[in-house]
């Protein structure tokens, strides 16, 4: 008796072929779907802006201590004059060099309108206080309070053309405003008398007169 024997199958490419899972893995495909009518949420990455806010009403604090005026004022006067610095020039001078640029400046006061630092300056020499220092004398504390705003100006001025940044120059209020001096023209002095008495004006235009400088 023979003995019978199964014969293996032959195997196709198109037989269902079965895949074993690997350890906790699922072949369960994801069936699920979006339901009908459903909009699809889209992230956004744009950054929501928010309203800008306003201020009904002001709120007072401004983080700083009241301010004047008259304190902001002085502060400008403060910073016009040049501060003096060690590593700019320091050359000698003569007298005669100031007083020939105290004049400049002076005429310079006269055309742009600033007739009475004109006068303080013209009026009298410059008073040599120390070697580098100087004193401009003057007549009231009007013209203190009109050429201390603008004395910056007339001590750059100084410094620039003399070639010396270590020159300062003091106000100083005359004892005897109305003494005459030698340092003054003809016309200055005219001007000065003129000045307390206004007729001189009209006798020097009714005849004619000239005044030597």
């Amino acid at each position: 008796m023979f003995a019978q024997t199964r014969a293996g199958k032959k195997k196709w490419l198109t037989d269902r072929v079965d895949i074993l899972p690997f350890p906790n893995q699922s072949l369960r495909k994801n069936t699920q779907t979006p339901k009908a009518n459903q909009p699809m949420v889209k992230q956004s990455y744009v950054k929501e802006e928010l309203p800008p806010k306003v201020l009904s009403e002001p709120t007072g604090n401004v983080g700083s201590s009241h301010v004047s005026i008259k304190q902001i004022i002085e502060e400008q006067k403060a910073q016009e004059v040049s501060p003096i610095q060690d590593d700019l020039p320091r050359e000698g001078f003569s007298k005669e060099q100031v007083k020939m640029y105290w004049k400049q400046f002076a005429f310079q006061m006269k055309e742009n309108g600033m007739e009475t630092f004109y006068q303080a300056l013209i009026k009298r020499e410059p008073h040599f206080l120390e070697e580098e220092k100087f004193g401009l004398e003057v007549d009231n504390q009007i013209q203190i309070d009109y050429i201390n705003p603008i004395l910056g100006n007339f001590i750059d001025f100084l410094r620039k053309n003399l070639n010396n940044y270590q020159i300062e120059i003091t106000l100083i209020l005359s004892d005897n405003p109305n003494k005459e001096v030698k340092y003054l023209t003809g016309k200055d002095k005219f001007n000065a008398l003129a000045r307390r008495n206004p007729n001189l004006h009209t006798l020097k235009n009714l005849f004619n007169l000239d005044i030597e400088f």
